[in-house]
């Protein structure tokens, strides 16, 4: 485990704004992370990969004052060194942005039952935890944006990816329930979701083989744009992507047998090559 890094910057010093960014070693996070950065914001990262500490690199590159942690999110000890890491700013955090996940296929029976908690407490636990922290800080001042990263998959009855699709299920839930809890606030709650994209999501979901995992995938980029931009605005929800938002409609008319049926074509394992 590499000790907690910090920017060879003087933390304190910096009249920017602050966010703080999970999971952004990579993907969808760290293309968060840097559209930040872009907008003149510090930065705290967190990841439980050793390459936050390459994607703290980058971020310095630009400018920006960075503290990085590799760190458990899905743990309250976790989570607990990040909010520390933060801290060493000395000023509050304007940004939290909740983007740590993780994926996994295959039928619910026959999944290692400790990945599907590693993928409850990565996705919920560690997530609403994180959000509850750094939010009753933003509460007691009046100040703060939230963005949690969902998904689409969060609409349909995950066949094949039944664990993951709920956990995004209750984070689209959570964010409405949230946002509307502090309507009589300047917090903000914001929720971003993509559709597939262009991560190394299917290959440690182990869905490589699948149509999902092989289909036309949305640019990390881009997806981070639609859900800053969103948070920057306070829109209660951003689908990123017109297929995505096409897709969300349909969704929207459709019985939830049916769409069972379809992501069992898209996600069923070996699906990519019949």
């Amino acid at each position: 485990m590499h000790p907690l890094k910090e920017s060879v910057m003087d933390h304190t010093s910096s009249g920017r704004p602050l966010a703080v960014v999970t999971g952004a070693s990579v993907g969808i996070g760290f293309e968060l992370a840097q559209v930040c950065v872009v907008n003149n914001f510090d930065v705290a990262i967190a990841s439980n990969k050793a390459r936050i500490h390459d994607a703290a690199a980058s971020l310095e590159a630009r400018g920006a004052s960075v503290v990085a942690i590799e760190a458990d999110l899905s743990t309250i000890e976790g989570v607990d060194r990040l909010y520390d890491a933060a801290q060493q700013f000395g000023r509050p955090v304007d940004v939290l942005i909740a983007n740590a996940g993780i994926g996994l296929g295959n039928a619910f029976l026959d999944q290692d039952f400790q990945k599907v908690r590693a993928v409850i407490d990565t996705n919920i636990t560690g997530t609403v935890y994180a959000i509850q922290k750094f939010g009753r800080d933003m509460r007691n001042r009046n100040s703060g944006r939230i963005l949690i990263v969902g998904s689409i998959a969060g609409m349909v009855p995950g066949t094949f990816q039944a664990v993951y699709n709920g956990t995004k299920a209750f984070l689209e839930n959570f964010a409405f329930a949230l946002r509307s809890e502090l309507k009589d606030t300047t917090v903000t709650v914001s929720l971003l979701m993509p559709g597939v994209t262009e991560t190394d999501f299917f290959r440690r979901a182990d869905m490589l083989d699948t149509r999902v995992g092989q289909a036309r995938k949305a640019n990390a980029a881009d997806v981070a744009r639609d859900g800053f931009d969103a948070m920057m605005q306070g829109q209660a929800q951003v689908v990123s992507g017109w297929r995505n938002k096409i897709s969300a409609t349909f969704i929207h008319a459709m019985p939830a047998t049916f769409l069972a049926k379809q992501h069992r074509r898209m996600a069923k394992p070996d699906s990519a090559r019949r």
